[in-house]
């Protein structure tokens, strides 16, 4: 999916299938979801996913950071996974 760093995806349409998709597949395969750093783009999806997978909205970013490491870096990103945390529910 087009995400440019520290930004927001270009197309949440996109994003949301692409999201959706890592979610269903994690359950029965390996799935990598990466960005060139590693933490803001990477940390925002898999604070998304975690939503997908159950974790409270309020608690995904915290969650993949103490899972994964640095995650979520800008406001917009934040933003972004409460706006995902709406759109699951």
């Amino acid at each position: 999916m087009r995400w440019p760093d520290f930004w927001l995806p270009l197309n949440e349409d996109d994003a949301m299938d692409a999201l959706g998709e890592a979610w269903v597949r994690a359950e029965s395969e390996r799935v990598e979801i990466a960005c060139q750093g590693g933490h803001s783009r990477t940390g925002t999806a898999l604070a998304c996913i975690a939503i997908m997978d159950g974790v409270a909205p309020g608690q995904a970013v915290s969650y993949v950071r103490q899972h994964y490491g640095p995650a979520v870096e800008t406001p917009w990103q934040h933003w972004y996974v409460r706006h995902v945390a709406r759109r699951i529910k």
